[in-house]
């Protein structure tokens, strides 16, 4: 009996797991890019849900399920396509959230100025570059300190941050901003049924909205728990589009609360956030608020940024320890944590965060560095798709908790979809958006295709490069690879797979 309550007390239920999901998907920061796009946001964000947010969820679970030994995203494409590659799909996690970085914290930097009494003197601060580059990093190496104590101390950060920064903060926003509207103040969006359909003869309407693919990354992070819930089968796609459905009403409703206030021609990336709570708050006459808020949204980007230095650093030093990165690369703290692959990325946000003062305007950088990490995220999940349809063939016999239904037909359906869209989004991350201002359109695209390339190829060369000595024989809990162990090239169809594979088992 006891046992068995155990058992029950360890398992997770439909709505828990939805709700994790929810929690590691949402953030307020990018909405005031879709506000541009008035009622036809709401295209944007069930389209991409639909082809790129549900299939994410779907072929990360049954990759989780399937392959669960160390190594996540690094484990399932390399079962497929090889160590080369692998480390390559591992690099640009953890790459990409380097380049995120700075964008994540100029947010940071603009609630920061909106703290102050003065609302023109706030906003003014706020676009001052020298300003929001030194908030950036002193943020970042706060958080970075943060998570070198160890797991304990980042996640009560995390935590509590995400709850004040974050949830709270989206509740006021959709609260107020309806509240707002259906007070009988004028929406400085136009109101329609035809309205909801984007105008596709704009393409750069396409481009822009590319970017909200972004919104939806991070939803394979969960996706290890399947394995802790009842009748996975049935109830991970309920719990999947319960997670989808709640994601999206709040990124339609946070948007459109903004979209209300703030009129289209009027709104910035990094402050109309930061001006629709001062507007709202003042509307409702506790004008007082708008500062507390501003600090609460400080305090989340303070706690999103904890998390995520930890766990892709976290995740590239288990690579580094198979024997993939050279020995320096591999050193942990007292706490256990790889403190030399977070100060080596400290050095690199350091240096990308200067480009907020070469750049012509803080708006500029910000959308440049967002959509780099768009680029360097897609390249992930393009190589996570390819790799779960070619593991239906390589290796069809492997035990997996979770299948996505419908045999292989069902997968390519589904893995063909996410790897399609993924791969639009990719391409239109390139194109310059003509709502914002960045400067020489040919300086901006050759940025993006210069630093894409630089960050692609150093995985390459690293792997080209590695050492026998860079594997330390300590270290025993780094699994092989299942074609390593049947003796067979990776992605090869071993005729021993006529039976089922044992090691995940």
């Amino acid at each position: 009996m006891a046992s068995t309550d155990k058992i029950n007390k360890g398992r997770i239920g439909v709505f828990a797991l939805a709700m994790l999901n929810i929690v590691a998907v949402v953030s307020l920061r990018g909405l005031p890019a879709e506000a541009e796009y008035g009622l036809s946001s709401i295209f944007y964000y069930i389209f991409a849900a639909i082809v790129f947010l549900i299939p994410v969820s779907l072929v990360a679970a049954e990759l989780a399920t399937g392959w669960s030994e160390k190594g996540g995203i690094f484990r399932w494409v390399g079962e497929a396509f090889g160590p080369k590659l692998a480390l390559v799909a591992i690099f640009m996690l953890w790459i990409e959230v380097t380049v995120w970085f700075p964008t994540a914290l100029t947010f940071g930097s603009v609630s920061l100025a909106f703290m102050g009494p003065n609302h023109t003197f706030d906003q003014a601060l706020s676009e001052n570059k020298f300003f929001v580059l030194a908030i950036v990093l002193a943020i970042y190496w706060i958080a970075t300190f943060i998570a070198l104590r160890g797991t304990e101390a980042f996640s009560k950060v995390a935590k509590w941050g995400g709850l004040i920064g974050t949830v709270i903060p989206g509740i006021v926003l959709i609260v107020l901003g309806f509240s707002y509207f259906f007070a009988g103040n004028t929406p400085q969006i136009q109101l329609g049924w035809d309205k909801l359909i984007p105008d596709f003869s704009n393409f750069n309407n396409v481009v822009l909205a590319a970017s909200i693919f972004l919104f939806y990354a991070g939803m394979e992070m969960n996706a290890i728990h399947v394995k802790e819930v009842d009748d996975a089968p049935r109830n991970y796609p309920i719990a999947i589009g319960i997670a989808a459905l709640g994601t999206v009403c709040v990124f339609v409703l946070g948007t459109l609360a903004i979209a209300f206030v703030i009129p289209q021609k009027d709104i910035s990336l990094t402050q109309s956030l930061l001006v629709t709570y001062d507007d709202m708050f003042a509307w409702a006459g506790i004008s007082w608020a708008a500062p507390v808020m501003a600090g609460c949204l400080a305090l989340g980007v303070l706690a999103g940024v904890v998390g995520w230095v930890a766990g892709p650093s976290s995740a590239l030093l288990v690579v580094a320890k198979g024997g993939y990165l050279p020995r320096f690369w591999q050193y942990t703290n007292k706490h256990g944590m790889a403190s030399h692959i977070m100060l080596m990325q400290g050095l690199l946000v350091t240096a990308l965060s200067v480009v907020f003062v070469v750049l012509p305007s803080v708006q500029a950088a910000y959308q440049i560095l967002s959509q780099l990490t768009v680029i360097l995220y897609l390249v992930m999940y393009l190589l996570m798709f390819a790799a779960a349809i070619h593991l239906r063939y390589s290796q069809p016999n492997r035990p997996r908790a979770f299948k996505i239904p419908g045999g292989n037909g069902g997968m390519w359906f589904v893995g063909g979809v996410g790897f399609v869209g993924s791969l639009t989004a990719f391409i239109f991350s390139f194109i310059p958006p003509g709502q914002i201002s960045v400067g020489s359109p040919q300086e901006y695209v050759g940025i993006l295709v210069v630093l894409t390339i630089i960050f692609v190829s150093v995985p390459l060369f690293i792997y080209k490069a590695r050492k026998p000595h860079w594997k330390d024989p300590a270290v025993t809990d780094f699994a092989p690879f299942t074609w390593e162990i049947e003796n067979v090239h990776p992605g090869v169809i071993n005729p021993s797979d006529k039976v089922t594979h044992t090691l995940n088992q």
